[in-house]
C-alpha cells in the first residue's frame, strides 16, 4: 500500500477534467492534506467521497504548501504563483506553447537541430485535398488548437498515394464545414512509436528517465478508432540515446523558463533516425498512474521535491510496468444520452479487497461504493509490474479479472508490442 511521509504537507490539485484524482488520493493516503479543484462542469462530481473538493481553487492558494496543475494552458498562472513565492508543479508559457501550438513545437525542435518530419498547416479542407493531390504520399491528419482534444479526428493514412487521406478530408469537409479550425498534414514514416519523458526541477532533468509505448486504438492489434489512449507499457532507464538526441537538448531553455514539472516527447524511430512527433508538457494520462506503479517513494513527496527544485534520483522498480484503461459506453465518444443510459452511476465492484494496482478514474465514492461519474466512461486504470513484460502483463490482467463493471471493455494486448519493438530498437542501437 502507499508509503507514509515523514512530514505532512498541504497539496492543492488544480485539475482540468479530474484526471489527477488517483495521484491526489495517493498523496492523501500517504499522510498529507489534499484539496482537489476540477474546472470542467461535467466532471465536477469526480473525486467526491475520495478527497476534499473545492469550488474555487484561488481561495485556497494561501493554505497550500504546493500547487499541482495537471493540464497545459495554465503556464502564465503557474509563473505568476511562482513569482509570489509559491511552490508549483506545472507548466510555463513556453512549455504550454510546445504542446498546444504544433507549429511552434516543430519550429523549436528544428531550432535545437533535431530532425522533424515534413508537415504543412492548413485552414481549409480544400487546400489540403489539393496539396495531397499534387504531392502524393502517406500522411497523418493532425487537428490543432482545441480540436486536438477530439482524438478520433486524428487519422493515420496508410496509402502511399494519399488516397485514403483525401477521402477522410472530404468526409471531414462534409461533416465539419469551416468549423474545424487549423490542422496539419504530417508526412508519415514507418517505425516504432516510442515516448521519452522525465521530471524537471527548474534547472535540470531528474533521472531515471521513462520510456513509454502507448496503445491508442480502441481494439487489440491496433484496430478501430483512435482513442487518445487505451493503455501503455513502460520502463525506467538511467540513459537513453533517444532522450539524449531529443529532450536533453531542451534542458537549457527549460531551465531558462524555470519549468518545474513533467515533459514527454513522442517519436517515431527507425533505422534512419529519430523523428519527434509532439510534446506533452504535463502529466501524461494514463502515463503518470503507470509511472506511479513503478516509483517506490511517496508520489506526493516526489511532486513536492520537484516543485521545490531539489536535485535527486527517483527511486523506481526494476523491470516493466503496464497499465490498461477499463472503460464503459460511450468511450471514446462524447454522447450524453448513451452515458446516462448505460454508465452513469454504474457500480464498480472489486471481488477482492486489495486496491493494489487499481487507480480510480472518473469515479465518486458514495457510502464506500465506487460509482462512475463524469461523462467520458473511463472507470479505472489497472496496473501491473514485473521483472519481465510477461510478468507485468500477467499481474495486470489478474487484477482486471478482479473487477466487475457492467458493460465494461478494455484491450487484452497491452504490452504485446514490446516483444517485436524491442528487437527493432536493439538492432537500431536505440535501447
Amino acid at each position: 500500500m502507499n508509503k507514509k511521509v515523514e512530514k505532512s504537507r498541504k497539496f492543492l490539485f488544480i485539475s482540468r477534467w479530474g484526471e489527477s484524482l488517483d495521484i491526489a488520493l495517493a498523496t492523501l493516503e500517504e499522510g498529507n492534506e489534499v484539496k482537489l479543484y476540477i474546472e470542467d462542469k461535467a466532471s465536477k462530481e469526480i473525486g467526491y467521497g475520495f478527497v476534499k473538493k473545492v469550488q474555487d481553487w484561488k481561495k485556497h492558494v494561501d493554505w497550500a504548501d504546493v500547487l499541482i496543475f495537471d493540464y497545459t494552458g495554465n503556464g502564465k498562472i503557474c509563473q505568476e504563483l511562482r513569482a509570489q513565492g509559491k511552490l508549483v508543479f506545472g507548466g510555463t508559457e513556453y512549455t504550454d506553447a510546445l504542446e498546444l501550438d504544433r507549429n511552434f513545437g516543430q519550429a523549436e525542435l528544428k531550432r535545437h537541430k533535431i530532425n522533424i518530419l515534413p508537415f504543412k498547416e492548413f485552414a481549409t479542407f480544400k487546400e489540403a485535398i489539393k496539396y495531397v493531390e499534387n504531392n502524393p504520399n502517406a500522411y497523418v491528419i493532425k487537428p490543432s488548437g482545441e480540436t486536438q482534444e477530439l482524438k478520433q479526428l486524428l487519422f493515420v493514412g496508410s496509402d502511399d498515394t494519399g488516397q485514403d487521406v483525401i477521402r477522410v478530408l472530404k468526409a471531414y469537409e462534409k461533416s465539419w464545414g469551416d468549423d474545424f479550425g487549423t490542422f496539419q498534414l504530417q508526412r508519415k514514416v514507418k517505425g516504432v512509436e516510442i515516448s521519452v519523458s522525465a521530471f524537471f526541477n527548474g534547472s535540470q532533468f531528474l533521472t531515471p528517465i521513462n520510456i513509454t509505448f502507448e496503445h491508442k486504438k480502441l481494439f487489440p492489434k491496433e484496430l478501430g478508432v483512435s482513442t487518445g489512449e487505451m493503455g501503455s507499457s513502460m520502463f525506467w532507464v538511467k540513459d537513453s540515446p533517444i532522450f539524449d538526441r531529443t529532450l536533453k537538448k531542451f534542458e537549457p531553455i527549460l531551465a531558462k523558463n524555470k519549468f518545474y514539472g513533467h515533459i514527454d516527447i513522442n517519436c517515431i524511430v527507425n533505422g534512419n533516425g529519430i523523428y519527434p512527433l509532439e510534446f506533452t508538457s504535463r502529466f501524461g494520462f494514463p502515463q503518470i498512474f503507470i509511472q506511479r506503479a513503478g516509483i517506490t517513494e511517496p508520489i506526493g513527496e516526489l511532486l513536492y521535491k520537484v516543485a521545490s527544485g531539489r536535485n535527486f534520483g527517483i527511486n523506481v522498480k526494476k523491470g516493466f510496468q503496464v497499465g490498461a484503461f477499463v472503460v464503459v459506453p460511450p468511450f471514446p465518444y462524447d454522447d450524453k444520452k448513451t452515458f446516462e443510459l448505460f454508465s452513469k452511476d454504474a457500480v464498480v465492484i472489486l471481488k477482492k479487497d486489495s486496491l493494489e494496482g487499481i487507480h480510480p478514474m472518473h469515479l465518486k465514492n458514495v457510502n464506500d461504493q465506487w460509482l462512475i461519474t463524469g461523462n467520458t466512461g473511463i472507470a479505472l486504470l489497472v496496473t501491473g509490474t514485473g521483472l519481465t513484460m510477461k510478468d507485468a502483463q500477467k499481474m495486470m490482467y489478474n487484477r482486471i479479472n478482479n473487477v466487475i463493471i457492467n458493460n465494461c471493455y478494455y484491450r487484452t494486448d497491452i504490452g504485446d508490442r514490446w516483444f517485436e519493438d524491442s528487437d527493432k530498437l536493439w538492432s537500431w542501437g536505440l535501447l
